[in-house]
Formats: structure tokens, sequence, C-alpha cells
């Protein structure tokens, strides 16, 4: 039998007590959820997610003592933001299509001229981060990454002031040197 596998009777009861949990915090992983401009479906997904991390938890934690509200929080906002980063990933990673006059799709196609600009602008944008002050290097990186800055704060182990301030610096200061390496907005003409 896999590691992962458990007794029918013990599944039951542990889907008993993972629905209740669920239902019981429904509100609470909705609110983050729509925190981060989630649509309806995007929810339904979230509320999935965090059913199947509670579920896979049954063995590391107590399922009725200690699953509370902090935890329940806190996979809420992973889930929301791990599918963030999954929709940005396809996203970027979607192909152009060329289409006849009918609409039917001929080909698809990459830019490599517009990837290759992509990947130095990339690593331009990195190497402006590495020379940023020590204390305000790690929020921009995770700003940068797709953190929210209360989870930035929560990982991190500071206030939300401080993180606010020192990603509020952070950025000011990346916007700077990316300006002195000739990086920033096009002007308009």
């Amino acid at each position: 039998m896999p590691a992962y596998a458990v007794k029918p009777r013990e599944a039951d009861a542990v889907s008993a007590a993972v629905g209740t949990i669920v239902d019981e915090f429904a509100g609470l992983v909705k609110s983050v959820a729509r925190g981060h401009g989630l649509s309806e479906a995007d929810i339904d997904e979230v509320m999935q997610d965090v059913r199947v991390r509670i579920w896979r938890a049954r063995k590391r934690e107590a399922i009725a003592g200690t699953i509370n509200a902090s935890y329940v929080h806190r996979t809420a906002m992973s889930a929301a933001l791990d599918l963030i980063r999954r929709q940005r990933s396809r996203r970027e990673e979607s192909l152009e299509m060329t289409t006849d006059d009918r609409g039917k799709v001929l080909t698809l196609e990459r830019d490599p001229g517009k990837d290759f600009v992509d990947r130095e602008l990339a690593q331009q944008i990195l190497g402006a981060v590495d020379a940023l002050p020590d204390n305000r290097r790690p929020v921009v990186r995770m700003h940068l990454a797709g953190y929210h800055r209360s989870e930035i704060a929560q990982l991190l182990g500071w206030s939300e002031a401080k993180t606010r301030n020192l990603l509020y610096r952070g950025l000011e200061n990346l916007r700077a040197l990316l300006t002195e390496r000739g990086i920033g907005p096009l002007a308009e003409a």
C-alpha cells in the first residue's frame, strides 16, 4: 500500500474532519482569495486547493485540534499566490497565433527577439536588485516574485510597517539604479 494511502474508515473520518474545517473557514478562505482580486472560478479553485492541502496535512497535524484560523489563513494565502503564479506563468508562455481571414489558426509563433530582450531585461533587473542595500534586497526580491506585502512581513518575521518602508525604499532605489543604467519606461514623444 502506498505511503499516502489510508484505510477506508480512516479516510471517511479524515474527509469528514477536513470538510468540517473547510466549511468552518470558508469565509476566511474566500476573503483571502478576493483580497488578491481572484474571480469566483479562481476562488473555487483556491477552496479546492485548501481542502487538498488540509487533507495532506492530516499526517502532520491533528486534524481536530491544531488546524486553526491562522493555519487556514496561511494555507489560503499560499494557495491563492500559487494560483496567481500559475496563471502568470501560463500568460507568459502563451504563444502568438496567426490566423487566416476566417479566423482559422495557421501557425503558432514565439518571437525569439522579444524573448531575448525579455531575458536580458530580467537579468539587468536582477543585477540591480543585487546592488540594493542588504536590508532592502530580500523584500524587493519577494515583491518581484509576486508575494503580497503582508506575506513578506510574515515570512521575514518583520512588522508590517518595517516591511512597507523597506519595500518602498527598496523599489525607489531599484528605480534609481535602473534609470542610471538607462533602463526605464519609454519617454512619450
